[in-house]
Order: structure tokens, then C-alpha cells, then sequence
């Protein structure tokens, strides 16, 4: 994930996808219809101190956070498991995953 991170930022990439094996980021992680859409780098920090995120969420996290504070306009977290996956992220309007956005593009 990290060497993504930095592929993404040195080519100017306008997304980056990263594959798992669950929904994407769950506000309750026995829950898994709880999927949080969208994340900023402030809710991240929030959610991660608040005990919400943790385990190997977080570095994905902090990969997606690397990409998006370098210029990448969004990182996509998605299920790997689900067929299609990377197709239905990035041509339907609400997507399946959960996307990490820069601060300034969420206000």
C-alpha cells in the first residue's frame, strides 16, 4: 500500500484503488452494512483515536491519507472479494467502497 501511495503521488494520479477483504471502512466493524462512505484525514484521525479504526485499516488509511495530501484527488478503499468491484466504484454515482478525500474538497 505504501508503494502504491507513492506511485500514485509521483505520477499525478487522479485515484488510486486499494483492494481488501471486507466492505471498506465500518463504523461498526461486526456490522457489515455500516460502511462509511466518505472519509476526510480529520474524520480518519478522529475515528482512529475514538477507537473505530484499527488493526490493518490503518495503515491502508495512512496510505490513502499519503496519496490524497499529494495531490491524488481520491483513494478508494474496496472489497476485493466482490466481483466487479473496481467497475462499480468507477462508474456508478455512489460507488461501493469507502473513498478518502483531501479536508479542503469535503467542506
Amino acid at each position: 500500500d505504501t508503494a502504491a501511495s507513492a506511485l500514485a503521488v509521483a505520477l499525478k494520479a487522479e485515484k488510486i484503488l486499494f483492494l481488501t477483504d471486507i466492505a471498506g471502512v465500518l463504523q461498526n466493524p461486526a456490522d457489515p452494512e455500516s460502511l462509511i462512505a466518505t472519509l476526510t484525514p480529520a474524520t480518519v484521525a478522529q475515528l482512529t483515536s475514538d477507537g473505530v479504526i484499527s488493526g490493518g485499516m490503518i495503515p491502508k488509511l495512512e496510505s490513502c491519507m499519503h496519496a490524497v495530501a499529494g495531490g491524488v484527488a481520491a483513494a478508494h478503499i474496496l472489497d476485493g472479494r466482490l466481483a466487479h468491484v473496481t467497475l462499480l466504484e468507477l462508474l456508478t454515482d455512489t460507488g461501493v467502497g469507502t473513498m478518502v478525500i483531501a479536508d479542503e474538497v469535503a467542506s
